[in-house]
């Protein structure tokens, strides 16, 4: 293996489920040495989440723990807080996601254990932040979608709430911490000092509204949910074809015009509903209705192989099957395996940023609980009596 861009960082993963352990993912995938911290009974929640399992492994806990070592550690217990001390005393990073103020009550917050060690960065995600009327709430994905406007916007007018196909609020906090984590790595390079990283769910959710919020920034008016549409370019959504959807991105004039040509409706060209783009996304209700049946008309491989020679941006809507059978998607390595000691053979999405001289690599499949206690806790320099004893009293499994 070649060099890695965070190797030397140390994390301690004190998170679950996850916006935490995607944040940590993201470090492990460019070399930090993560250390995940699980409770004993039973371990990370996600380990219970599914179906689907792979041969008793949960799936859900498979995807957002690889390049991670299991410690099973009970903090309840006045020796796991101990350990958890001796740990972040060597770490560069600690990452948390419970309700603010509870790692705190154990003696485990930012002030416990940045005292004779400034340079800890600790990093909080909370379901609304660390201050706030609302810091002290339980955080969901579902519940943050909502709260950040997120849901007003997706789906089709006139129709329920709808949110984000993906728990867009739990990886994009992840995301941000990851981000967050980097900059105060960077500043404490400078400086020698470390500090809190704080972000939540509701924060990245709306975060994510950057035309939407733009607009009503601008005009006072709430922007409703448009579908495949897109509030200031048209066409530029999904059309129904003879045979699925396919993605239509004609955003400027000049794919405009090219793809007119390519649907042989020149005729458009010269219907002044449609001269230009704010024209068009005035009358974007009737241009859809327009073209509509002109796309009705052909297969998607067909519409496919027409606007492609007109270079017009376009693409279909894949399934998740349809999607890592594209030939892009393998020739990008964006589905790659790992053996796991007890799964075996399991399928991981791949690196989705490429380093051109420290590459991320995913080197270890997510652990087994407790897999790693006694290298780890060896690591940290206590002997094997007092790992034994640690062991008796179920502080570690």
């Amino acid at each position: 293996m070649g060099a890695l861009a965070l190797e030397g960082l140390r994390v301690i993963d004190a998170s679950q489920v996850m916006a935490g352990p995607y944040c940590c993912l993201l470090l492990g995938d460019m070399g930090a040495d993560v250390v995940k911290i699980e409770k004993p009974a039973g371990g990370d929640d996600s380990r219970r989440m599914g179906p689907p399992f792979v041969k008793g492994e949960s799936a859900a806990f498979l995807a957002m723990n690889r390049n991670k070592r299991s410690l099973a550690l009970d903090l309840k217990q006045p020796a796991g807080q101990a350990v958890f001390r001796r740990l972040a005393g060597r770490a560069d990073v600690v990452v948390e996601n419970y309700r603010p103020g509870t790692l705190a009550e154990l003696g485990l917050g930012y002030a416990d254990l940045a005292v004779g060690h400034p340079e800890l960065i600790y990093c909080s995600i909370s379901g609304y932040g660390q201050t706030g009327p609302y810091r002290e709430r339980g955080g969901y994905d579902l519940v943050a979608q909502g709260v950040s406007g997120l849901m007003s916007i997706t789906g089709h007018p006139g129709q329920p709430p709808v949110k984000v196909g993906v728990p867009i609020a739990d990886l994009n906090a992840g995301m941000f911490a990851a981000y967050g984590i980097l900059s105060a790595t960077i500043y404490r390079l400078r400086t020698g000092r470390g500090q809190i990283v704080d972000t939540s769910l509701l924060e990245a959710g709306l975060a994510y509204t950057a035309w939407e919020s733009a607009m009503f920034f601008a005009t006072g008016a709430t922007p409703p949910p448009m579908g495949s549409a897109h509030r200031l370019a048209a066409p530029y959504q999904a059309f129904p074809t003879r045979d699925g959807y396919i993605n239509v991105g004609a955003a400027n004039q000049a794919n405009w015009e090219k793809l007119c040509r390519a649907l042989e409706r020149p005729d458009l060209l010269a219907d002044p509903r449609y001269r230009d783009n704010a024209a068009r996304t005035r009358a974007a209700s009737e241009l859809a209705s327009e073209l509509e049946p002109v796309f009705a008309l052909r297969t998607t491989s067909d519409w496919l192989q027409r606007l492609e020679a007109a270079s017009v941006p376009a693409g279909p809507v894949n399934d998740m099957a349809a999607a890592y059978a594209d030939p892009q998607v393998q020739a990008r390595e964006m589905m790659v395996e790992l053996d796991h000691p007890t799964a075996g053979r399991v399928k991981h999405i791949g690196m989705p940023v490429k380093l051109s001289e420290t590459p991320g690599q995913l080197r270890r499949p997510a652990p087994t609980l407790g897999q790693h206690s006694d290298e780890i806790l060896a690591e940290a320099g206590l002997t094997p009596d007092e790992i034994g004893a640690l062991r008796a009293g179920r502080v570690v499994v």
